[in-house]
């Protein structure tokens, strides 16, 4: 059936910050999303005790469907630069439906990972300071949420104020992860590391895994590790070109990332070797927080910079998280997929200040929540992050392929980046979701069962059940109908940002 495009009637686009940042910016915020000190310390360990020798190419082979994905958000912002991002470009290609559950899987996400992250960053500052308490002590619950409250704030406030502050909290978390590879190879090289390992081809060799439940398992978490650098294009009408400074930036920030994890991966397996004692990577006592187990033997008295940099790391991410969850439901207040209240933007900072503050809010809710009934809840929680973001990279993926069908063959350059490489990563993604869900089911997966099964399995899938409730839910409202009968936001409809993105953006009430 032929839908009506809708003639916008606001030239500042939604009213965010346009003109903002540049490719520098937009490429800080993308890394500091991924947090890539925390997301070392909490998956290394995990990664080579599910396939040893073989992490550095697991991370490798992991940032393949990644960087397919990466093109995928490149070539639609290029088209759409929409901060709706999944939610608008599946609308756009598939429907109010699935357009919606992608806006859903993105929040549902971001949501799980504040939690994750305010509390990693209060247990580490905790630590700091010689206490070491439990995760679900009311010290930890209390800081963890200051450091939500303070991250919202930070990013209502305004994105070049949270641009300013991601700079300087990214160069100090690679400047511990400098100070971190130099020291282990230095000590590799000098003779003093505790397990010296010296490097082997082999263990860049895709062809030397043994086990595939192993294998998958490694890709999976692997996966995780990279998740984030989405956030560059989340902040696409911000920018100083919209359609192509936020792809150049993911795809700029996918490549510094697996080099990254590569370098430290390898620089750590040669100072602590494999083995399953003392600060071996195969001990599974160090399993979850490896740089605990190292920093007095690596650095001694200065053991404490690793301590602080993944303080940091955490703090960097949950400011930078809350971003494209606020951008996201902005985009579904305003194509009215979700109330009107949610397309309200601050008229001097420019900011989402309603999605924000109820992005803040709703992450401290469900945090509090999940400690109070019971803290295995909330990693199992954590663990079945992996389904929402392969949920909706996927979405994206297919999406770039339908929504380009009419072009796929008028050059060789649009049949592989818009084609070919988008459809690939969605089907790896989609097979990493399939197989994650299967082992999830799995009682001994993660740390509780609920109903006879994994506990994982049914957070995991459970939160994407309930935002399907959720839509059918606002399916009733008035003000949703012209969302789900296609009227308010479709393939024909204008993009909503300004033509002049260097013009000072004043807020202005109206549109669709």
């Amino acid at each position: 059936m032929a839908t009506t495009p809708i003639h916008l009637e606001r030239p500042d686009g939604k009213g965010l910050a346009a003109g903002t940042l540049g490719l520098w910016g937009s490429t800080v915020i993308g890394l500091a999303s991924t947090a890539p000190v925390y997301s070392l310390v909490a998956t290394l360990g995990f990664v080579v005790l599910a396939v040893g020798a073989q992490a550095p190419i697991a991370f490798i082979i992991a940032f393949v469907p990644m960087l397919l994905i990466a093109f995928a958000y490149r070539e639609l912002n290029n088209a759409v630069p929409d901060c709706g991002t999944t939610f608008t470009w599946g609308t756009k290609a598939f429907g109010p439906w699935v357009g919606w559950m992608g806006g859903w899987g993105v929040a549902v996400a971001g949501m799980v990972v504040l939690a994750n992250l305010a509390q990693i960053a209060s247990v580490y500052f905790w630590s700091l300071i010689g206490q070491d308490l439990e995760n679900n002590d009311w010290r930890v619950v209390l800081v963890a949420v200051l450091f939500i409250a303070a991250m919202t704030w930070v990013s209502w406030r305004g994105v070049e104020i949270g641009e300013r502050i991601q700079n300087v909290l990214l160069a100090i978390q690679y400047l511990a992860l400098a100070i971190f590879v130099v020291a282990a190879l230095w000590q590799f090289f000098a003779g003093d590391a505790p397990d010296a390992t010296p490097f082997s081809w082999e263990w860049l060799n895709p062809f030397g895994f043994t086990d595939w439940s192993g294998f998958t398992e490694a890709i999976l978490l692997a996966l995780f590790i990279y998740w984030g650098w989405d956030t560059c294009l989340a902040l696409n009408e911000e920018t100083k070109d919209p359609k192509r400074i936020p792809g150049r930036a993911a795809v700029l920030t996918c490549v510094i990332l697996l080099v990254t994890y590569v370098a430290v991966t390898i620089a750590a397996m040669m100072y602590a070797g494999l083995g399953e004692d003392g600060t071996g990577l195969g001990n599974e006592a160090n399993a979850d927080d490896f740089f605990l187990a190292i920093k007095d033997g690596l650095l001694g008295p200065f053991g404490w910079v690793l301590v602080v940099s993944v303080i940091i790391s955490a703090i960097s991410s949950t400011q930078t998280t809350i971003l494209p969850t606020a951008r996201g439901t902005l985009a579904m207040g305003v194509y009215r997929a979700l109330p009107a209240k949610f397309k309200e933007v601050h008229p001097v900072y420019r900011t989402p200040s309603f999605s924000t503050i109820v992005m803040g809010v709703v992450a401290s809710l469900y945090y509090v929540g999940m400690t109070l009934i019971s803290d295995n809840i909330l990693q199992d929680s954590i663990l079945s992050l992996g389904l929402a973001i392969a949920f909706y990279y996927a979405i994206t993926g297919f999406a770039c392929v339908w929504y380009f069908r009419a072009d796929l063959f008028r050059s060789a350059r649009d049949f592989f980046f818009k084609g070919l490489f988008p459809l690939l990563g969605a089907v790896l993604l989609t097979g990493a979701f399939v197989q994650s869900a299967i082992d999830m089911w799995d009682v001994d997966y993660g740390y509780t069962v609920l109903f006879g099964i994994g506990g994982t399995f049914v957070i995991g899938i459970g939160s994407l059940a309930v935002g399907l409730l959720l839509m059918l839910l606002w399916y009733l409202f008035p003000r949703s109908k012209r969302f789900f009968r296609g009227e308010s936001l479709n393939r024909e409809t204008e993009v909503m940002v300004p033509e002049d993105p260097g013009v000072l953006i004043r807020s202005v009430d109206g549109g669709i």
